[in-house]
């Protein structure tokens, strides 16, 4: 999304990052309930020290905030395989944090682990901090106590927008996390059915913390690796290496009365691009205590937004939707091109909006889209220009 920093401080609903929700959140539930529920972040080396300063804002929330730093570990030449750095003290380029399956070991070698333990923690609550639905959920935690599992992985239902999400299955008699990068080719397509595989990992993951300990110490960790292909600068070259990742999924069978637990859609919010982040800041959702709740007047699943690769970055796609339009009524957005959304615009049924390179299209105030395909021939419009389409304000479209 073009970020510099942690992801975590993007503005995401009134003025608020995922922090700040996330901070709101864990002080409704210490006021509700008169605890003392500690907020834990665990971040790469590239992170940290950014963190630590905003972590500061927090102060007096009534919040005890707890940062770790996960692993470091050495890129790898695609070609060779040998490490990219030479010595400990290399570029920090040469090096990368290797995904969230870290989190046991990192937690351990921290002493957060301990320190926990000895608060007479037992559980812990573990989401990306980019998932707007990753709220605590008591019910789960009182299934949890009651089922004496160990580990607890949040499935929710698989949609079109979901086939490539990792899922659990029985293999040989134990429960195992299966990721599309684990499919061979010629079953690509039977892992992304809707049909076989009904339900899809969220990455809410509730673990009891005397388990990790167990698993840590008895050296009981085999997870799989999964190999991400990337490249760097070195001089004037791009240069093909790898980093070997692993997922926290990845450890449900290392876990005593493991299993998953179907959740509603709600629970699973990501932000993971800017079609993710106008859907959240849009009049689909309403803010209480830090929670994300969709607007009743909505009937369904969220719409479908793609937008194209002028709005991958933030900033671009603040520039080019200042102004987020109503939709509570759409059902599927397509941006291709470059697009201007002008304030009060309300998208209804399917939109589609097509502006051909070297044009734009400008969508004026006040605007309504309602199952519509604008492009660059401006057929709704009585005004064309060579390299410009503006539409006519106000607009009133529909098929």
């Amino acid at each position: 999304m073009g970020c510099v920093g942690p992801k975590s401080v993007i503005e995401v609903r009134d003025g608020m990052s995922f922090l700040d929700l996330s901070v709101r959140q864990i002080e409704f539930l210490n006021e509700t309930y008169k605890v003392n529920v500690p907020f834990l972040l665990m971040n790469s080396f590239n992170t940290n020290d950014d963190t630590a300063n905003i972590i500061k804002k927090y102060d007096g929330h009534g919040v005890e905030i707890i940062p770790f730093n996960q692993s470091r570990y050495p890129r790898i030449y695609k070609d060779s395989l040998l490490p990219v750095p030479k010595d400990f003290d290399s570029s920090i380029s040469d090096w990368y944090p290797p995904g969230h399956g870290d989190v046991f070991e990192s937690l351990y070698n921290s002493g957060v682990l301990e320190k926990l333990l000895e608060r007479g923690i037992e559980i812990i609550f573990l989401s990306n901090v980019d998932n707007l639905g990753a709220v605590v959920d008591l019910r789960i935690l009182q299934h949890m106590v009651e089922t004496e599992a160990e580990y607890i992985m949040e499935l929710t239902n698989k949609t079109k927008a979901d086939v490539k999400g990792g899922t659990i299955i029985d293999y040989e008699g134990s429960v195992r996390l299966l990721e599309i990068a684990q499919v061979p080719k010629e079953h690509v397509n039977e892992f992304k059915s809707i049909k076989k595989f009904r339900y899809f990992n969220t990455n809410n993951i509730w673990l009891n913390l005397k388990a990790i300990k167990r698993v840590v110490e008895n050296d009981e960790l085999e997870l799989e690796i999964i190999p991400n292909g990337k490249s760097i600068q070195k001089g004037d070259s791009d240069i093909s290496i790898l980093q070997l990742e692993t997922a926290v999924g990845a450890a449900i069978r290392h876990f005593r009365n493991a299993h998953g637990v179907n959740v509603p859609r709600r629970r699973f919010l990501p932000v993971k691009t800017c079609s993710d982040l106008m859907l959240v800041k849009s009049d689909l959702y309403t803010v209480k205590h830090g929670q994300l709740q969709q607007n009743p007047a909505r009937f369904g699943d969220a719409p479908l937004i793609k937008l194209g690769p002028h709005f991958k970055k933030v900033s671009d796609f603040q520039k080019h939707i200042p102004s987020i339009p109503k939709i509570i009524e759409l059902d599927h957005l397509t941006i291709t091109g470059a697009v201007n959304l002008a304030r009060g615009v309300t998208l209804k049924g399917t939109v589609i909006i097509v502006a051909n390179e070297g044009s734009t299209i400008d969508i004026p105030p006040g605007s309504i889209l309602e199952n519509v395909v604008v492009q660059e021939a401006c057929a709704y419009s009585n005004t064309k220009r060579a390299h410009s389409c503006l539409i006519s304000s106000p607009a009133v479209f529909s098929r």
